[in-house]
């Protein structure tokens, strides 16, 4: 067993952590396996007052701390006694020599400086304070010499490793201490990082160079988009997209049901976002990412009804969400139907109460309706595609009239929902709507055409006097003919193409208003 595992026993601990949390805790299950535990400053203090038997790290090193904590635990004593490989005849005879006791854990977290330089009016000595010298060499050592040292360099690690000394009598498996030290060297990248860009004087370039994207990892998923696909949730550090942070997905809270699946995130992203850009109160119900029906109601019970008459076939199983708390009404409403998720920025307690009654229903809360900004990164074969959020908000002063006749308010009204709606909506995209309710949706097609005849197919409810928004522009009229057998009376679209003249008098020929919009929204 022993040469399978390279079981490592545990003697002697250093212990010097920021984060306090289990500290204590893990430090009495390390007693009990006869662990001689060394620590530094507050640790030590924390560690004496709960009666664990400490070893300072003066007492190692011969040297007092000095330099305000500055200097402590940079030294030979302790560097050799992570370092040295215990079957190295060389290194084991240089120990003995020097007097260097080897160190078989260490357990370290760094100074907070991320959360420092977070703080509003935090100053470049205040942060310059926070940096951690000590911590990070440590870390590094006993990383680099795994196979003899375990490295704990969070407290979501401690049970893990008590788990194992409980189960190999007091020692780990070189599995495990890999893994840990995979773990600490990723840490100490991140904060390396972290510091580099605060003292980076020159702008952040949008898209620099070279970066690094920094993922906490949050949870194992069941599986991914198919059973057998492994997956997890990550969520991105603070220095990558700050807003994601706050108001992301990534961070919301279960608040009852069954654990979320792969994609049931990527369907509830892509819902949350659509109801994020209404100031209205709003509901998305989205099958597959794509919108069966969105609404916008004096009441959150009435958005729910008008996006539910959308498409009520395609609404079961869906994803809900809500960009307002939401109230007793509505969650009985959505609660007629089966859902896979809902998700809202709040919760009445009765319709929290009300929807907790679906067992299977999983129920999101959301920390803010804002939209982030910044980046979104796509993998492909390779490499990772970057961009900018498509956060763009289309005002009515910016649309231009093409057509010989003017949009009525009313036309006005519906062209701007459907036109939010179908920037949400995967390229081809086609929204047919009324004023704040969709009526059929045609998504991602080849052709455009085909989602203008698709949208109107699967449409339940009448289609003449909507309007119709277009993702992109028509390449050709036959788009402009095929909607107008529908009886729509106006068209939204970002105009642009070669063929515009050819479209325009199309719309004319069928009575149709038509406003461009300059812009574009492909959803790939």
């Amino acid at each position: 067993m022993n040469s399978e595992t390279n079981l490592k026993p545990i003697k002697r601990a250093l212990l010097s952590v920021s984060n306090k949390a289990g500290i204590v805790e893990f430090a009495q299950a390390l007693q009990s396996f006869g662990v001689e535990i060394i620590s530094t400053g507050g640790t030590a203090k924390n560690l004496r007052e709960a009666g664990v038997k400490v070893r300072d790290i003066s007492d190692l090193t011969g040297f007092p701390e000095m330099m305000d904590g500055r200097v402590k635990t940079l030294h030979p004593r302790v560097h050799g006694g992570l370092l040295g490989q215990r079957e190295n005849p060389s290194h084991v005879a240089a120990m003995a020599e020097h007097g260097i006791e080897p160190i078989d854990l260490v357990v370290v977290n760094l100074y907070p400086f991320g959360e420092t330089i977070s703080r509003p009016g935090v100053t470049e000595s205040e942060a310059i304070e926070q940096i951690d010298i000590g911590g990070p060499s440590m870390i590094r050592s006993a990383a680099k010499n795994f196979n003899d040292v375990v490295v704990l360099s969070s407290p979501k690690s401690y049970e893990r490793v008590l788990a194992e000394l409980r189960t190999n009598g007091g020692s780990t498996t070189l599995h495990l201490r890999r893994a840990l030290a995979a773990e600490a060297f990723q840490q100490t990248a991140t904060y390396d990082r972290t510091i580099a860009e605060f003292f980076d004087e020159q702008p952040q370039e949008l898209l620099p160079a070279k970066t690094t994207i920094g993922l906490n990892k949050v949870s194992d998923l069941r599986y991914g988009e198919n059973p057998h696909q492994t997956a997890a949730l990550y969520r991105t550090d603070s220095k990558m997209n700050p807003e994601d942070c706050v108001s992301g997905l990534a961070n919301a809270q279960l608040l009852s049901g069954k654990e979320m699946s792969f994609n049931n995130y990527v369907d509830a992203d892509a819902a949350w976002q659509l109801v994020c850009d209404f100031s209205q109160p709003a509901c998305a119900i989205i099958k597959h990412t794509n919108p069966a029906g969105v609404g916008l109601g004096p009441t959150l019970a009435e958005s729910y009804k008008r996006a539910l008459a959308t498409d009520p076939v395609s609404a079961f199983g869906g994803i809900v969400a809500f960009n307002r708390k939401l109230d007793e009404e509505a969650a009985s409403e959505a609660a007629k139907i089966f859902t896979e998720v809902i998700i809202a920025p709040d919760y009445d307690p009765a319709a929290l109460e009300t929807l907790q009654k679906k067992k299977n229903l999983r129920v999101l809360k959301m920390s803010s309706v804002e939209q982030p900004a910044g980046l979104e990164y796509r993998q492909i074969s390779g490499g990772v595609l970057v961009q900018s959020r498509d956060n763009h908000k289309l005002e009515r002063s910016q649309l231009k009239v093409v057509t010989a006749r003017q949009p009525t308010d009313a036309e006005l009204n519906a062209l701007l929902f459907a036109w939010i709606v179908c920037k949400h909506t995967k390229s081809n995209a086609i929204v047919y709507a009324i004023e704040g309710q969709t009526v059929g949706v045609g998504a991602g097609q080849m052709s455009r055409v085909d989602s203008v005849k698709i949208g109107a197919m699967r449409a339940q409810l009448p289609i003449a006097g909507s309007v119709l928004a277009s993702d992109a522009f028509f390449p050709f009229r036959d788009g402009v003919d095929e909607a107008a057998k529908s009886g729509i009376t106006a068209i939204i679209q970002p105009g642009g193409s070669v063929r515009d003249e050819e479209v325009i008098a199309a719309a004319n020929e069928h009575g149709l208003a038509m406003v461009f919009t300059g812009i574009r929204h492909f959803r790939h």
